[in-house]
């Protein structure tokens, strides 16, 4: 229901549903354990701790294996998340429901202070929203070391540090390019990230996979180390996004669109894969770019062959998708306008 909703709306559900292939790739290569509390602090429908328990379940039969503590814990205590839309809350508290999950699925702004309680976590998946705080401000909350309206990067440095400093706790986290790339701040928190964590793989995602078909995204894997610096050595990156098929309704992703990547990313030896989409980037090389992770893309050959063009319909549909997008942008504008003019009245 979940994702014949997504897919037939341009924004509303489709703005928090993440594609059950990518989910379910990202929780196999993850490999959350029984015992590890697991958290998604942008639980849109809880989609990613679904998966997980299911995972889970799956290596145990439903939990049989296990001893009464154990499954107890499972069923309430291994998976937790904070969302911050009513409508979607209500969504992820069902969700949960009907699949035995009985775990901490909090109501509120994962960003502000009411989120402090996401801390210690052996496991993080989660897909953080895309765009602006609204009104651009900064988050509210007072332990993120650095201040930036770019809600993307407030999220992941809440996520690296909610991240036991064991050596072992692992996240993955769905980003758009703009997290990569962005400059000032936007440099020092990678810094950080890189420090405090193994940022071992990169995943470029296939562009057309989410609501917004113009979105180009990726998936960060890291592993939160025992010191707080010098835990990056080299980044390794998958370009599943450059000379591939163009995603949409009528060319779904499926989880065989990822082969290639589960191959590189669980080899014995990375260095061994001979795959011209998998390539290495030493930590000296990122820092000489400026810690720039906007790296690994191959050539694209659709540049100079004409038969690659973008499906006309797909394109056409973007455009679309854009334009409500704004609409919709400014009619919130129009809302609060005419909101401060009925306070002013008021108020005379």
């Amino acid at each position: 229901m979940l994702e014949k909703n997504a897919s037939e709306k341009k924004s509303g559900a489709g703005q928090y549903f993440t594609p059950r292939p990518l989910i379910n790739v990202i929780v196999k290569l993850i490999d959350p354990k029984v015992g590890e509390r697991c958290n998604d602090p942008a639980a849109g429908t809880f989609g990613f701790m679904i998966a997980a328990d299911r995972y889970l379940k799956s290596k145990t039969d439903d939990y049989f294996d296990l001893d009464p503590q154990q499954a107890e814990f499972q069923r309430k205590e291994a998976f937790s998340g904070m969302e911050l839309v009513k409508d979607t809350h209500r969504l992820a508290l069902m969700n949960a429901l009907l699949h035995g999950i009985e775990g901490r699925i909090e109501h509120g702004d994962s960003l502000s202070n009411n989120g402090k309680w996401l801390k210690n976590f052996d496991v993080i998946l989660t897909n953080p929203p895309f765009g602006t705080k609204k009104g651009g401000e900064r988050a509210t909350r007072d332990d993120l070391t650095y201040e930036t309206s770019n809600k993307q990067l407030n999220f992941l440095q809440l996520i690296y540090n909610a991240l036991k400093a064991d050596g072992n706790a692992r996240a993955a986290v769905v980003v758009p390019d703009n997290v990569l790339f962005e400059s000032g701040v936007g440099a020092q928190i990678r810094r950080d990230l890189m420090d405090k964590c193994n940022l071992h793989t990169i995943l470029r995602l296939p562009t057309g996979i989410f609501y917004a078909q113009g979105v180009k995204t990726n998936v960060l894997f890291f592993t939160r180390g025992k010191t707080d610096k010098g835990n990056t050595k080299e980044v390794w990156v998958y370009d599943l996004r450059t000379n591939m098929p163009s995603f949409g309704k009528r060319n779904p992703l499926t989880e065989e669109h990822f082969e290639g990547f589960i191959k590189a990313y669980t080899a014995e030896d990375r260095r061994k894969v001979k795959d011209e989409r998998w390539n290495v980037f030493t930590r000296e090389e990122i820092a000489k770019k400026g810690d720039s992770l906007d790296i690994g893309l191959i050539a694209d050959e659709s540049l100079s062959v004409y038969e690659n063009l973008p499906d006309p319909i797909d394109s056409a549909e973007e455009a679309i998708a854009k334009l409500e997008q704004a609409i919709a942008l400014l009619n919130e504008v129009v809302d609060e306008l005419k909101a401060v003019e009925e306070d002013e009245v008021v108020s005379k």
